[in-house]
């Protein structure tokens, strides 16, 4: 195992070096915050208003940020800080790399230069900014630093700002439960336990609620593993609670709310969302499942250079939230957040996809983003998390996993049956998540779920990718040596993979050879299993090989994600939509008989016998 770290270590940095520098910074690490010095201004000045947010039960807000400097500088820039509070007194002890004050030993959660907005500022000395707040369980404070990002001079701070209910229950996030049947609700909110009690009222639409209890979880500090999570990047997550819906009927719409039960016997309520339970297995209807990876946050008020980091984000986004009527789940197969140790920014992601992962059950994948950093027990011995190894994405989010630090997991949807690995931890022959992989394929039903999906983070597979091409791979090192007998033997029909940010789409293989010509429509027995990678959901775009990968069928170098649509039992169409438009630039259709599924092809038979 150590040996194939070091390996991992060292293929991942060819991949920043290909990349051309640092893969995915997270753009408040640009922030020397321990380099800040204190040189306030005595006529400089920086004003927040409105004072009080979420008067009318908002969960976002514009604020408008007033600044007056009389020496402006083109690198002057305001940072928003909470809670409001962030000076020395705040610092636990480990802070304490530096002595002299004033010491901020906590990031900003967003920043954006003063004349982004007014190139006039450097003349004038006055600005305005609107930046769009989120509530996030603490109160708001601004400050004005010169100095550029690499020597913060602080000149100013502001009031400070409140959400009317800091606490608020907000940001759902539904998920399937391990049974068809139930559905999982997570939300987070600034509510311990010894507080308020915590539950999901909820019931067919239009028809009498009932109500589920739900538990809860935090971390802390403690629980990281190091680098920014662990200093400046770390900010408390509030509490984490989840609620088992179960006894469903099959697509039933169902609304929902959240609440909390204080102490003097008041209530606190959520909105009220809805959702549309999942369909019988194996029922015979139309489901359609978007999948995508690698998506990051945007900021739409343009804060925080995100539209460097992750220019795709908002775009795929939106592109879902417009046609949120034509889909029924989504996979996002890891790198999620790309908070990379800024907890801070996992609310940021939260709000961002509200809209879709409150209306449909939202199935995530782990990937290095969000797992590894060494000497933590992932697979690859790199330092992507920026000191999560995988923490704030077990507990925000809900998996049917046995062990969600084991990230792995199976979940059905009508005719589809998932099977979705972890590609931070080991995945090889003889090992536990191995054992997983072929028992979740072994058990699928062909006859009632005849599309089976295989689906992770890391190109297990293949990809024309320039890194995979420099090294001969094209694929992770030791990926489908290890697993293309088990997609052969039981006939996954797609396996799709993120990490690559760009869409490629491979033929019917096995062992390095397509086994159908066929480009488009493929019907009767297929072979071998199609290759996607979908990993253009928002973040950097990666380029292609220059050599000539003859199984590569299609490739973009764009934003996108993937649908898959099941019309029946013997039809599935596959499309590739880029995030701009949303309109369709590469598909494919399957269809077959059940038979079909059963016939034996190249290493997916099972001995027979010709008795008398």
């Amino acid at each position: 195992m150590c040996g194939s770290n070091a390996a991992s270590h060292a293929s991942s940095h060819r991949y920043q070096t290909l990349a051309g520098g640092k893969l995915n910074e997270q753009p408040l690490s640009e922030i020397a915050i321990h380099e800040a010095v204190l040189a306030l201004h005595e006529n400089a000045s920086i004003k927040a208003s409105p004072y009080v947010l979420g008067l009318k039960g908002e969960d976002t807000e514009w604020v408008t940020i007033q600044v007056d400097h009389p020496e402006p500088s083109a690198d002057d820039w305001v940072a928003v800080f909470s809670p409001a509070k962030f000076n020395g007194s705040t610092c636990s002890f480990e802070d304490y790399t530096r002595i002299q004050s004033p010491y901020i030993c906590s990031s900003p959660i967003k920043f954006m230069n003063v004349s982004y907005v007014n190139p006039s500022y450097t003349k004038m000395g006055k600005s305005s900014l609107r930046l769009q707040i989120i509530n996030q369980r603490a109160d708001f404070s601004f400050a004005l630093f010169s100095g550029g990002l690499s020597k913060p001079k602080l000149k100013a701070v502001s009031n400070t700002i409140t959400f009317a209910n800091p606490k608020a229950p907000l940001y759902p996030r539904l998920a399937h439960g391990k049974s068809w049947d139930e559905m999982t609700i997570t939300w987070s909110s600034g509510y311990n336990i010894d507080e308020a009690v915590p539950f999901v009222e909820w019931g067919m639409k239009g028809q009498h609620q009932s109500r589920s209890p739900a538990g809860t979880l935090t971390f802390t500090r403690n629980d990281m593993c190091g680098g920014a999570a662990r200093s400046v990047g770390w900010r408390d997550p509030g509490f984490i609670h989840t609620a088992f819906l179960k006894n469903l009927w099959p697509n039933m719409v169902y609304t929902y709310r959240m609440g909390h039960m204080l102490q003097n016997g008041e209530y606190v309520w959520s909105k009220t969302y809805s959702f549309k339970a999942s369909p019988y297995p194996g029922q015979n209807s139309l489901q359609r499942v978007i999948i995508f990876g690698d998506m990051g946050k945007g900021e739409r008020d343009g804060a925080n250079a995100y539209s460097n980091k992750h220019p795709g984000a908002l775009n795929t986004t939106d592109t879902l939230i417009k046609d949120l009527g034509n889909f029924d789940m989504v996979l996002h197969i890891g790198d999620m957040s790309y908070a990379n140790g800024y907890i801070s920014q996992w609310d940021q992601f939260l709000a961002q996809m509200e809209p879709i992962t409150s209306k449909v059950p939202y199935m995530v994948a782990s990937g290095n983003h969000e797992r590894d950093w060494p000497n933590s027990g992932s697979f690859y011995d790199t330092d992507d998390s920026g000191g999560e190894c995988g923490v704030p994405a077990e507990t925000l989010f809900y998996v049917p996993a046995e062990n969600r630090a084991k990230f792995w997991y199976s979940t059905d949807y009508g005719m589809f049956r998932f099977c979705v690995a972890d590609t931070e931890h080991d995945w090889r022959i003889g090992t536990e998540q191995y054992a997983f992989i072929e028992k979740c394929l072994a058990s699928a039903n062909r006859h009632k779920q005849p599309w089976l999906i295989f689906a992770a983070h890391r190109v297990l597979g293949y990809s024309s990718n320039k890194w995979y091409g420099l090294e001969g791979s094209f694929e992770e090192p030791m990926g489908r040596e290890h697993l293309q007998q088990l997609w052969q033997k039981y006939k996954v029909d797609i396996a799709i993979f993120g990490h690559v940010h760009n869409y490629e789409r491979v033929c019917p293989i096995y062992q390095n050879q397509c086994v159908n010509d066929e480009k488009s429509h493929y019907s009767g027995t297929v072979n071998g299993t199609i290759h996607i990678v979908a990993g253009g959901g928002g973040s950097h775009l990666a380029p292609f090989t220059e050599m000539d990968t003859v199984w590569s069928i299609h490739k973009d170098h764009d934003y996108g994600f993937v649908k898959l649509t099941a019309f029946n039992q013997s039809s599935l169409l596959m499309e590739y939509k880029k995030s701009s438009d949303g309109e369709v630039y590469d598909s494919f259709t399957i269809t077959r008989e059940y038979r079909d599924v059963l016939a034996c092809v190249h290493d997916g038979c099972e001995p027979t016998t010709l008795a008398d």
